[in-house]
C-alpha cells in the first residue's frame, strides 16, 4: 500500500485537509485518534500507565486523566519519555494494523509529530505538510481550544520549527485562510499525483 504521511503544526488545519482526502475515497489512519483510543476506558495503554505512574493518573471511568498527565509531562521531560515508551509502540502497532486493513487507492496516515519522531519519514512513501503562518496557528488554537496566547506558544515551542517541517516535506499544502475552493484545488492536485504514484508503486 502506498502511504502518505500527513503532518503540520498545531492549528495548521491537518484535520480539514485529511477530511478532504477522505471524501475523495482515501482511507485515513489518524495517530491522534489511535492515541485517544488506547488511553480511553479499558484502552490498551491504561494498565501500563497505571503501573508506571500510579492510580492517580487514571480517571474514574478508567481512562487517562489527561489534564493531570499533561501538567506532568509539560514540566518533567523524563515523565514525557516514560509515557512515550508506553504509548508509542502501541500506536505504531495499531497504525500498522490499520494500514494493512485499509481499502483504497492509497492511505493517508495523519502524524502530528512526524518530523519530531525521527522514524516516521522512513515509514511513508511521501510526506505531505500542511503549512500556515504561526500567527494563523495561534489565532486558530485560541479560538478552537480557548487557550491563551502563551499556552499556544508553549505548545508550538515544543514542536519542530516550521522551517524544519517544510524542509522534511515532499509536498506542501498551504492553508493560510485561503477560501475552501482553493484548499480543495490543492488537495485535488495532490490526490491525482498520489493516485499516479500509487499505481506505479503497485505495478513494480
Amino acid at each position: 500500500m502506498f502511504v502518505v504521511g500527513l503532518t503540520g503544526g498545531i492549528g495548521s488545519g491537518k484535520s480539514t485537509v485529511a477530511n478532504l482526502f477522505a471524501v475523495r475515497g482515501v482511507p485515513l489512519v489518524d495517530t491522534d485518534v489511535i492515541a485517544h483510543r488506547i488511553t480511553a476506558p479499558h484502552g490498551l495503554a491504561m494498565p501500563h500507565i497505571a503501573a508506571e505512574f500510579g492510580a492517580e493518573f487514571v480517571a474514574a471511568d478508567g481512562s487517562l486523566d489527561r489534564a493531570r498527565m499533561r501538567t506532568l509531562v509539560f514540566s518533567d521531560e523524563t515523565a514525557r519519555k516514560r509515557l512515550e515508551a508506553i504509548t508509542h509502540p502501541l500506536i505504531r502497532a495499531e497504525t500498522e494494523r490499520e494500514e494493512r486493513e485499509a481499502q483504497g487507492p492509497y492511505v493517508i496516515v495523519v502524524v502530528p509529530l512526524l518530523v519530531e519522531s525521527g522514524t516516521w519519514k522512513n515509514r511513508v512513501n511521501r510526506v505531505l505538510t500542511v503549512d500556515c503562518a504561526v500567527d494563523t496557528q495561534i489565532a486558530r488554537v485560541m479560538s478552537r481550544n480557548g487557550f491563551s496566547r502563551e499556552q499556544v506558544l508553549a505548545i508550538i515551542a515544543r514542536q519542530v520549527k516550521r522551517e524544519a517541517r517544510l524542509a522534511a516535506a515532499d509536498d506542501v499544502i498551504v492553508n493560510d485562510n485561503a477560501p475552501l475552493e482553493e484548499l480543495e484545488a490543492q488537495v485535488d492536485a495532490h490526490h491525482q499525483a498520489y493516485l499516479s504514484l500509487a499505481k506505479g508503486d503497485a505495478e513494480l
